[in-house]
């Protein structure tokens, strides 16, 4: 039996007539960018994450990077985050001239750990970016803290996190800002790329507005440097069809996620996800601990399993930053923790048989890597 790590055309199915009407009225309508779909689905956004403003834009990416740059944080600033993480997040800091700077993560939600984060701290600091890794929510109450007492800005990378709760707040909503991903592979997948920034504050939506459109928020006015960061039509047009059952298909993600955890848990020589108190994890991946992690993998695809690393290499470690002479061994918990991660298939839409399938599978692969000559 061969079961993929997500199966995007099984959840298609279940929603392919809305979508495929949606899309061609969006056809129809000669309406393509920055229409009227855009704009219902910011306000169905707003009223989802409770929050007073989102802006659409092209990816998870550039909600990050326009951010940091309608935070005014730029070249000579420094920014707190995790390396344990996909590379768009210290690469956002790296667009706009910024630092990275990295802190060891919590071994059990994989997440940046608040108690690392201070001693960090320097005169360029100017803003922390946790980032709600495999949709479980950062500690998010103590982060603020440091934050409110050293006067820098958050920026909540949400972009696998989207309906996660943290004491009954949608996370991207606690800090300054939010930022999400709707790239096809996430919860809330579009067919093609997209984003969203959220936040509180007028002024950050404004600024944010007039950067996604080359600089200006009036046509042909342009008072800074922009991008071209616009959600098309269609993409938020299969958005809206999707988002109404956002927190079904989370609530099947936490299901499935009870039965792996059920399933394995006979085998001790596989670590399964923890979650913290008063938080709602999402399980954008499932996410487990093994021994002899690359054997253990070999075996999984060999078998027809579509388990994947997310991520092999600790961003520290990364060419892309090679000139910051970040060395191997500051970060001991990060660089273990890479070494063990095994993501297992999750999506909404997986059997129970299927799953029963894939844990059959790994308790094998791991206890014949485990075994004694």
């Amino acid at each position: 039996m061969k079961i993929p790590i997500i199966n995007s055309k099984r959840q298609y199915e279940t929603i392919a007539s809305k979508a495929e009407a949606a899309v061609l009225e969006v056809m129809r309508s000669g309406s393509y960018i920055l229409g009227a779909n855009n704009k219902e689905f910011e306000q169905e956004m707003c009223k989802y994450l409770d929050c007073k403003h989102t802006v659409a834009l092209n990816s998870g990416t550039d909600a990050l990077h326009l951010a940091l740059r309608a935070l005014d944080i730029g070249e000579g600033d420094e920014v707190i985050s995790t390396a344990f993480t996909f590379v768009a997040t210290s690469e956002s800091i790296g667009i706009v001239g910024a630092k990275p700077v990295f802190v060891d993560i919590d071994p059990d939600t994989f997440n940046l750990d608040p108690a690392k984060i201070e001693a960090a701290i320097t005169p360029k600091t100017k803003a922390i970016i946790p980032v709600h890794l495999y949709g479980q929510p950062c500690d998010m109450d103590p982060i603020m803290d440091i934050a409110k007492r050293h006067n820098l800005f958050v920026i909540e990378d949400a972009c696998q996190a989207i309906g996660a709760e943290y004491k009954g707040k949608k996370v991207g909503t606690i800090g300054d800002v939010g930022c999400f991903s709707f790239y096809p592979t996430k919860n809330l997948g579009t067919m093609g790329d997209g984003g969203l920034l959220s936040t509180n504050s007028q002024y950050i939506k404004d600024r944010v507005i007039a950067l996604r459109n080359h600089g200006g928020a009036i046509r042909y006015h342009h008072d800074e440097i922009g991008v071209n960061s616009r959600l098309d039509e269609i993409q938020a047009a299969i958005l809206r069809v999707k988002l109404p059952y956002i927190d079904k298909w989370n609530a099947a993600r936490r299901d499935h996620a009870k039965l792996y955890n059920e399933l394995f848990a006979k085998c001790s020589l596989i670590e399964t996800p923890k979650e913290l108190d008063s938080t709602y994890c999402v399980y954008h991946q499932y996410t487990v601990k093994v021994p002899n992690r690359d054997e253990v993998h070999k075996m999984l695809a060999e078998a027809g399993i579509g388990a994947m690393i997310y991520y092999p290499i600790p961003l520290h470690l990364q060419k892309v930053h090679e000139k910051y002479n970040f060395k191997e061994g500051m970060l001991p918990i990060t660089e273990k923790n890479t070494k063990l991660v095994l993501s297992l298939p999750m999506f909404a839409e997986i059997t129970e048989d299927e799953q029963k399938e894939v844990a059959r599978v790994l308790i094998e692969a791991v206890e014949k890597s485990t075994a004694t000559v």
